[in-house]
């Protein structure tokens, strides 16, 4: 078998000589699929790394000698801004500056000792690996760790001292609540971890890493709690991630577009969070979490078009208090999609569904408006986009002040030219201010797009067409999946035991098992789940005073 392989691999080579065609070396094989290994010597190494990164002066090489008769140069490459300086100076530095006397101590003579005694002795870091091919000690210098390099070795020492400037934690600027916890993830992976460890303190809390982008290489972690989170998800979620084939990953919202179920849809598909306590929650209830290293935004599949009316705070609250804001929530989804839409049919088509006094009024208010009402709402509508926009766009301090100070100076001007009514102003204000009632900004702005699209439907077919865009999106709703869980549910299909937490919040004490689509793993959370009552004990002392 051997005979005939080389034999045949000899005759390959020679039929491509006679061709003319270059022959691949054993090197350029090696570096074509990623496994180029080290040069023996230090010199070759180091002036490679100067190659590859282009001579970039903040590529930091520290070159040293170690141990006697003779000394074994060695050198440490790191990257500035990358590596934590302190980490490098302590435990990196110091440990490879040893005097002779203490080389003999340790019995650092020949070369062969050298290499054993900085991977088990010399570095005093926690996490020390070996590295064996060259685009592995390239990523390993990127990923901010410091590399040993020793000569007349074809290994390398990898010591994670990964860190530098990075945002502290803070609080969470997109998902502020009263009451609860304060804090929100940052744009270091180790962080985003760390705090939802600090929550959810089981061996059971599994965590996956592998690197997506084939030239930024980005860090992205799976969690999930192994026992309580679906083994079918855990897969289908590692299989979508394994297929991403693209150049870079700058934020969670790549992972969001490549991974989701359907594409062409107005609604999220995957909840986003930069919440730690929002995560933890919904690890609890079976649900894998999608960190990616560069943005505090984690990703959270599968979700439900209810997970995005709800709340860190809604369990912080007594349960008759959360109960009604989110009534408030569903009301303020109504008023925003349909608000507009409403008032342009009544007043175009179904003149008579309005009581005769407000008619009169109305009609008063659009007494020398040269637009229909359908004309009127869309322009109100833009106008209000262009305020919106360009007060996140601009500086913080002064976009506040243009939306607010726009809208009412533009909307009084309007009224005063007669090109609205009144009426318009005011119902469009209304919509507007109810959208920012809607507790997730991405669905806020998939309903602000639906609003147009219905809007156009009134104007055309009146309350009809208002009833057929509905139709419509219902129908694309219940048509929609997230990682394979209807998009609906618990509501499509109904699930009786699932509604205590869907539009309502029920008391704790009846949150007696997990979502049945999300995880049939360990469905029990709560045992007992008996009302609280007050003890004999004390009924009888409230008898007896």
């Amino acid at each position: 078998m051997r005979k005939g392989g080389n034999r045949s691999l000899w005759e390959a080579f020679r039929n491509k000589r006679k061709r003319g065609t270059p022959v691949i070396t054993r090197e350029e094989t090696a570096r074509d699929t990623g496994k180029l290994p080290l040069h023996r010597d230090l010199k070759t190494n180091l002036e490679k790394i100067k190659q590859e990164v282009g001579n970039s002066p903040d590529v930091i090489i520290r070159e040293f000698e170690i141990g006697s008769n003779p000394q074994i140069p060695i050198a440490a490459v790191y990257i500035d801004g990358l590596a934590d300086k302190k980490m490098v100076s302590d435990f990196v530095m110091r440990s490879l500056m040893i005097d002779h006397g203490e080389a003999k101590t340790h019995n650092i003579i020949s070369a062969q000792n050298v290499f054993h005694f900085v991977k088990n002795n010399a570095l005093t870091l926690g996490e020390v690996k070996i590295i064996k091919d060259w685009n592995e000690l390239i990523l390993s210098v990127l990923s901010g760790n410091t590399v040993i390099l020793i000569d007349r070795f074809t290994e390398a020492i990898s010591g994670s001292t990964s860190g530098g400037e990075s945002r502290s934690v803070t609080e969470p600027s997109t998902q502020v609540v009263i009451r609860g916890p304060k804090d929100s993830f940052s744009e270091s992976l180790g962080t985003n971890i760390s705090l939802v460890r600090r929550r959810i303190k089981s061996p059971n809390l599994w965590l996956e890493t592998k690197q997506i982008g084939n030239v930024t290489q980005t860090d992205v972690a799976v969690m999930y709690i192994k026992g309580i989170a679906n083994d079918k998800l855990v897969q289908e979620v590692r299989r979508r991630l394994d297929d991403i084939e693209i150049d870079g990953i700058l934020e969670s919202g790549y992972i969001e577009e490549l991974i989701q179920d359907q594409t062409f849809t107005l609604f999220p598909t995957l909840f986003n969070t930069e919440r730690p306590d929002v995560v933890a929650g919904n690890l609890l209830e079976g649900r894998v979490a999608i960190f990616v290293d560069g943005t505090p935004f984690v990703l959270i599949a599968p979700t439900t078009f209810f997970q995005f009316f709800q709340t860190s705070e809604d369990y912080y609250h007594r349960f008759d208090i959360t109960i009604a804001i989110r009534l408030l929530r569903y009301a303020a989804l109504l008023i925003g999609l349909l608000g507009p839409s409403v008032y342009v049919a009544a007043i175009t088509f179904h003149q008579e569904m309005i009581p005769t006094p407000l008619l009169i009024s109305l009609a008063e208010q659009r007494e020398g408006v040269p637009f229909p009402p359908f004309v009127e709402a869309i322009l109100m509508e833009a106008t209000l986009e262009f305020l919106r926009e360009a007060g996140i766009r601009m500086p913080r301090a002064v976009g506040q002040a243009v939306s607010i100070v726009g809208a009412l100076v533009l909307g009084q001007a309007a009224v005063e030219a007669g090109i609205v009514s009144a009426s318009m102003v005011i119902v469009v204000s209304i919509t507007g201010i109810a959208n920012f009632a809607i507790a997730s900004y991405s669905l806020g702005i998939s309903i602000r797009l639906l609003r147009f699209v219905i809007i156009l439907f009134a104007g055309t077919f009146g309350f009809y067409g208002i009833a057929i865009s509905n139709i419509m999106v219902l129908a694309h709703l219940c048509n929609l999946r997230s990682f394979g869980v209807p998009y609906m549910a618990p509501i499509t299909p109904f699930i009786l035991e699932d509604q205590k937490d869907t539009i309502l919040r029920l008391p704790w004490w009846s949150f007696l098992t997990r979502p049945r689509l999300i995880s049939q793993n360990k469905m029990t959370r709560m045992e007992g789940g008996l009302q609280p009552t007050p003890s004999k004990q004390d009924q009888n002392q409230d008898q007896g005073d």
